[in-house]
């Protein structure tokens, strides 16, 4: 799954360097191209011409090429990259990762990469068991960094424990699995609506929610990166959509949303309604912003449609329907009534009641409930989440 697949290998200052050389002989001999971005620490331990010899590339260290002056642009390797490996990536990177701490040209191609990036992590047992580092390394990983644990065992400075780089043959077994489930929403058409909408009471005040959007966007990324074609349709967000092939469709209010995705429906092998979306809206909106008065104010709300229990009426055979339910009390048993009401094929459930889930978190925990039960998941990245919930959507869309 390698074959094609360009790879920024990103090396620092370890003395796990050296193992960088088998990693891209790994990579080329499965046909990967790589590029190689070496710290100056990097240099210490390992020389470019080496690197360079092994990748039919020239090694880039510095902004700028010593001999002409050839300015290395990071924002393009970010763009050219289909994965970036860090490996090794010492406590120090790790720690400017986490920060975006840009002071050198490996840091300022991660915080410009669009691609997945894999961070193994290389560096002594006391190190790597530092509060510190744990915390930069969860950092990473809830922003949606692919973590490769390192492994036990004698360390460079001769005590055994948890610490050394994971070994070469390992990484790539890794970047190879994850590319094999790449081409698992391949040809699929999945619409994705997401964040919440806006209600207008008059020009300046709307009836909304605290959905920041960041689960809907990473469902669509986790797709798109799966080669499936898709329409995310999205309310009003900070988000924004980074694969080149997502079509994204602006929407602000519930009736919005749901001509939208009535709409795109159709053409849709399978949709995903992650949006919070609004259950009510005012029965009128001024056309003037309304003044503070004596009295009390009294707005009154008419029921929105609902895009839910149209679109699995619209359903036909073999198009799936994906619901998301938000619950603080009888979690289960109102995400199972939901399921049946709305003629949806499997629903995620998220409860308030759980830390680090729900809005605005870059975290998520999660059960998938379908008419024979439900699978628990841990508290995860959402980018993690994303990939649990697409991989049981291509498991239901192969039957």
């Amino acid at each position: 799954m390698l074959k094609g697949k360009k790879i920024v290998l990103g090396i620092t200052g370890s003395i796990a360097a050296y193992k960088a050389c088998y990693i891209i002989r790994g990579l080329v001999k499965q046909g990967a191209e790589v590029q190689v971005v070496i710290t100056p620490a990097g240099k210490e331990f390992i020389t470019p011409i080496t690197l360079s010899a092994l990748t039919s590339k020239p090694v880039i260290s510095e902004f700028f090429a010593q001999r002409d002056g050839t300015w290395n642009s990071h924002v393009d390797l970010g763009l050219w990259a289909d994965a970036m490996l860090i490996a090794p990536a010492t406590a120090s990177t790790i720690g400017k990762m986490a920060h975006g701490i840009a002071d050198n040209m490996l840091i300022t191609t991660y915080l410009s990469a669009k691609a997945p990036v894999f961070v193994a992590p290389a560096m002594d047992l006391d190190m790597y068991a530092h509060p510190a580092t744990q915390e930069n390394l969860a950092t990473l990983a809830r922003r949606g960094n692919i973590i490769i644990e390192p492994g036990t065992g004698e360390l460079a400075s001769h005590l055994v424990g948890k610490g050394r780089m994971e070994e070469p043959e390992n990484i790539i077994r890794r970047l190879d699995d994850f590319f094999a489930a790449d081409s698992s929403m391949q040809g699929r058409k999945v619409m994705i609506t997401a964040g919440p909408t806006y209600e207008r009471i008059d020009p300046v005040r709307f009836i909304g929610n605290y959905s920041s959007g960041k689960m809907g966007f990473a469902l669509a990324e986790e797709c798109a990166r799966r080669g499936a074609e898709v329409t995310l349709i999205a309310g009003p967000v900070q988000q924004k959509a980074h694969h080149p092939t997502i079509r994204r469709i602006d929407v602000e209010s519930a009736q919005e949303m749901y001509e939208a995705a009535t709409t795109h429906f159709v053409e849709s092998d399978a949709a995903i309604l992650c949006a919070a979306v609004a259950d009510f809206r005012p029965e009128t909106i001024a056309d003037k912003k309304i003044k503070r008065g004596a009295d009390d104010l009294m707005l009154r709300l008419q029921p929105t449609q609902d895009i839910a229990a149209k679109l699995g009426s619209m359903k036909r055979e073999r198009q799936l329907l994906v619901g998301f339910a938000l619950e603080n009390e009888n979690e289960w048993q109102n995400a199972t009534r939901k399921l049946e009401r709305k003629s949806l094929d499997f629903i995620v459930l998220n409860s308030l009641n759980d830390a680090g889930a729900g809005f605005r978190y870059d975290t998520n925990k999660i059960s998938i409930i379908d008419r024979e039960g439900s699978t628990d998941y841990p508290l995860k990245s959402k980018a993690e989440v994303a990939a649990d919930i697409i991989d049981r959507l291509a498991q239901e869309l192969k039957r």
